[in-house]
């Protein structure tokens, strides 16, 4: 089942440098894990300082997200047209889950906020279970990356060599199969001229063998008028 189509109406006034998507994605990961840790411990000891400090890290986490967003469109843009049919429909979708991610993580921010007014037990222990489902959707996220590019090889220099050798393998193919028809049609021309020239001495001998045949002849019809005088005159 597809999500519906959300969109980032920003655009970074900056170019971005390829490949920084995996260094900040691992930032993505590992802080609201912390956030879940600090929001457990302080179920405890409810200091103000644990929770400012969660508030703090839930703030740098939607830095980091929003960071991980830019970049991984910037390596998208990149990995696209070299992906299989299934592998851009899968950059797609991990596209599509992103942009949620990062709706979510300003939702986050705003219940830390306003879980920050209740200092009741139950209600810091609701804001723990939103932790986790966001940290779940999160490491999801983080498989399908990797899916993207153990299965699929999105960014992957060994596999993009790879393909550009096979490419140029198959234009080098391309080059000896026009080579092998011009040598096959230069063989056909030379035969035909060879035919041809095999026909033209075959004519030529037999035009030298009637001609030969008709000199014998005349030859012959001379000689027997010849006799045939000498004998009228004897």
């Amino acid at each position: 089942m597809s999500l519906p189509n959300l969109t980032i109406p920003i655009e970074l006034p900056i170019d971005i440098p390829l490949l920084l998507h995996p260094a900040v994605v691992h930032f993505v990961v590992a802080i609201p894990i912390i956030v879940i840790l600090l929001e457990f411990i302080n179920l405890f000891f409810r200091k103000r300082a644990l929770s400012v400090f969660s508030l703090f890290l839930i703030l740098i986490a939607v830095v980091a997200i929003a960071g991980a967003y830019f970049t991984g469109v910037t390596d998208g843009k990149e990995a696209f047209s070299a992906l299989s049919t299934a592998g851009q429909a899968e950059l797609k979708e991990h596209k599509a889950l992103g942009i949620y991610i990062v709706y979510g993580s300003l939702v986050l921010l705003v219940l830390k906020l306003l879980f920050m007014l209740f200092s009741g037990f139950i209600a810091r222990l609701f804001f723990i279970f939103i932790l986790i489902g966001f940290s779940a959707v999160i490491l999801k996220q983080g498989y399908d990356g990797g899916e993207l590019v153990y299965k699929y090889g999105a960014n992957n220099k060994a596999i993009e060599d790879i393909k550009s050798d096979k490419d140029d393998l198959k234009d080098e193919l391309d080059e000896l199969k026009e080579k092998l028809d011009e040598l096959k049609k230069s063989k056909t021309e030379d035969k035909s001229v060879e035919t041809k020239t095999e026909e033209e001495v075959k004519a030529k001998e037999k035009k030298e063998e009637d001609s030969s045949t008709s000199t014998t002849e005349e030859s012959n019809s001379k000689t027997e008028t010849n006799t045939t005088e000498t004998n009228t005159t004897n």
